[in-house]
């Protein structure tokens, strides 16, 4: 179980940064669907949430990797 544990486990900035960009992919593609849906400003709010989102995370993932760091 540890060694399936140890897959999901982010341990470099550089895999931090490949799960950003992946979260990006995806919200960008779901940001254009949000201005295909709902035309006008309506879509472009819920595309700018998801890339917010993306930045949230983003962030939330780095620290995450330096307090990880700090305390090992």
């Amino acid at each position: 179980m540890a060694r399936i544990k140890r897959l999901f486990t982010i341990k470099t900035k550089f895999e931090a940064f490949l799960v950003i960009y992946a979260l990006a992919l995806g919200a960008a593609e779901r940001g254009v669907t949000y201005m295909e849906q709902y035309p006008g400003t309506g879509g472009q709010l819920l595309a700018l949430a998801c890339s917010g989102a993306v930045f949230m995370a983003g962030g939330m993932i780095i620290d995450a990797l330096e307090l990880r760091r700090a305390f090992h």
